[in-house]
């Protein structure tokens, strides 16, 4: 990606070191944890069924226990090679999506990104690191311990400076649905439905939030020419590597449809694919997709 020289976002909150995570370790049952839980973690929730944003109620309206406040943040150190790409990352995305508000007649409010270490205290409970990087509606903010990106390359076999680029953009994507109120109408149907049917309905909010960071992309390349040569396959390959008949394949050997709570490798290819190719938030209704 091309983003030397681009403005970094002022809505970034570091709290690596001095946070809930103690030095990078986060504690289940007293025990400490490292990043290679985060596999483990993810496969889990996608083999049965449980979506890790579900488990920690980061779906509006969904049900949280009281988190304890939020140790004090600081801006990332100008050294840190990583920390300065995700904060240029979600300046590229404050920009496109408050141009795209503002076409809709609407204002955006930037979300924030806090880096934290192990655990965090968030509006919707504790976040660990084993959960990913996720979207908290309550307090409007993404929430990412930055050694994922070392799980997507090595273990989720997603290289690439625009692979991670693309997990940002699609809790960004979660960010733009909880302000047009989409993620709050859907956590309500899936109260009322049974798990197969909340899960369906959770595989659609997911890919259109894949398809929501491939609109972004379409216009960060259209106004500013981001990409690299074969940026889009890395993406591509993000998407369908962490697809959940690929994480079910691979973790117990067969698929199980009625589990799925993301969407499958092909899928999830097809709706950032849509997302790029066309730029319009229109062509992201997965909702009233008679197929997906």
């Amino acid at each position: 990606m091309k983003l030397d020289g681009h403005r970094e976002s002022d809505n970034v909150e570091d709290a690596r070191g001095g946070g809930a995570g103690g030095g990078g370790r986060g504690l289940i049952g007293g025990r400490g944890i490292g990043l290679g839980t985060v596999v483990v973690a993810l496969l889990a929730g996608w083999l049965f069924g449980i979506n890790p944003m579900t488990v920690l109620g980061l779906l509006a309206g969904g049900e949280a226990p009281p988190a304890p406040q939020q140790a004090p943040a600081a801006r990332p150190p100008a050294d840190d090679p990583l920390a300065r790409f995700v904060s240029m990352v979600l300046a590229d995305t404050e920009d496109v999506w408050r141009e795209q508000f503002r076409l809709m007649g609407k204002t955006y409010r930037d979300p924030k990104l806090r880096l934290y270490t192990g655990r965090e205290a968030t509006a919707c409970g504790t976040g660990d690191a084993a959960m990913g990087p996720f979207y908290c509606p309550g307090d409007e903010k993404v929430y990412i311990d930055l050694g994922f990106y070392d799980t997507l390359r090595t273990r989720l076999g997603a290289p690439g400076d625009f692979a991670q680029a693309d997990v940002l953009a699609h809790e960004i994507g979660h960010h733009v649905q909880q302000q047009l109120g989409i993620s709050e109408q859907v956590e309500r149907a899936r109260r009322r439905s049974s798990e197969r049917e909340a899960n369906a309905l959770s595989v659609r909010l997911e890919l259109q939030a894949d398809c929501l960071a491939g609109v972004w992309a379409h216009h960060a390349q259209r106004a500013r020419q981001i990409l690299d040569p074969g940026d889009v396959e890395e993406a591509l390959n993000a998407a369908s590597q962490i697809g959940d008949d690929t994480l079910q394949r691979n973790a117990q050997g067969r698929v199980v449809p009625e589990r799925f709570t993301h969407g499958s490798s092909a899928q999830r290819v097809r709706w950032f694919k849509r997302g790029m190719s066309t730029g319009s938030m229109g062509q992201c209704d997965t909702f009233r997709a008679t197929s997906l």
